[in-house]
C-alpha cells in the first residue's frame, strides 16, 4: 500500500466531518493533561498564553480561550482543511496553517499542548528541540498527548491501517526525548486507561 502524508489524510478526514469524532476520542484525555497544565498556572498565578500544535478544528483552543488565566490562545496545524474548519468555527482566536517540521512561531508562548502529533512528524526531537529553544517561555510547559506508543500493543497496525508513516517508540523514548530537549521535571503517565486500553501516554516538561 502506498503511504501518504499525514496532513493529507487529515485534510480529507475534515472534509469528510472525521474531525468532530477525532475530538470526542481524545476528549477525555485532554481535559486531564489540560486541568494539570491549568494548576501550574493557577499556583502562579499569572495570565498565560497557549499553542496547540495540531489544533485540528481547534476544540482544545476554543476550550482554553475560555480559561480566566488565558491571554491569548492560538492553534497550528499542516491539513489546510483542518485549519478552514477551525476558523469557520471560531473567529475570535488565531489558527495557522503551517508544515509543523519547518514552522517556528514568531513569539514563545507559555503553554504548548499537543494531542496525537508527535509520532507523524519526520524528526520529533528536532521539534521537541525547537520547542524548548524557541516556542516556550521561561517558566513555559510543553504537554504531548500520544496513543502510538510501543506499550499500547492495540495501536501497533495502526500505520498500515491509516496509510501514513508513524513512529513507534517506548514510553522510556519518548521520555529521553524529551530530557535531552532541554526540559526539566519531565515525567510521564497514562491517561484514560481501562483494561481494554493500554490509555493515552501524556509526556510533560518545563522550561526552567
Amino acid at each position: 500500500m502506498k503511504m501518504q502524508k499525514a496532513v493529507d489524510i487529515f485534510g480529507q478526514w475534515a472534509k469528510q466531518g472525521k474531525d468532530e469524532g477525532m475530538e470526542k476520542g481524545h476528549a477525555a484525555a485532554v481535559k486531564e493533561m489540560l486541568n494539570f497544565a491549568y494548576h501550574e498556572r493557577y499556583e502562579l498565578g499569572e495570565k498565560f498564553s497557549f499553542l496547540d500544535l495540531g489544533c485540528g478544528n481547534g476544540w482544545v483552543v476554543r476550550q482554553v480561550a475560555e480559561n480566566g488565566l488565558c491571554k491569548r490562545a492560538v492553534g497550528v496545524d499542516g491539513a489546510q482543511q483542518m485549519i478552514f474548519n477551525a476558523e469557520s468555527r471560531d473567529s475570535k482566536n488565531e489558527y495557522i496553517h503551517a508544515d509543523i517540521d519547518a514552522y517556528r512561531p514568531f513569539e514563545k508562548f507559555d503553554v504548548i499542548h499537543s494531542m496525537e502529533v508527535l509520532y507523524y512528524l519526520k524528526k520529533p526531537s528536532e521539534i521537541v528541540k525547537e520547542i524548548y529553544k524557541h516556542w516556550l517561555n521561561q517558566n513555559g510547559r510543553l504537554i504531548v498527548g500520544i496513543d502510538h506508543y510501543y506499550e499500547n500493543f492495540e495501536s501497533h497496525c495502526w500505520e498500515t491501517k491509516v496509510g501514513t508513516p508513524m513512529l513507534l517508540i517506548k514510553e522510556s523514548d519518548w521520555k529521553i526525548i524529551f530530557e535531552e530537549s532541554g526540559l526539566s521535571e519531565v515525567t510521564t503517565w497514562r491517561s484514560n486507561k481501562t483494561e481494554q486500553w493500554s490509555g493515552t501516554l501524556v509526556i510533560t516538561g518545563k522550561k526552567i
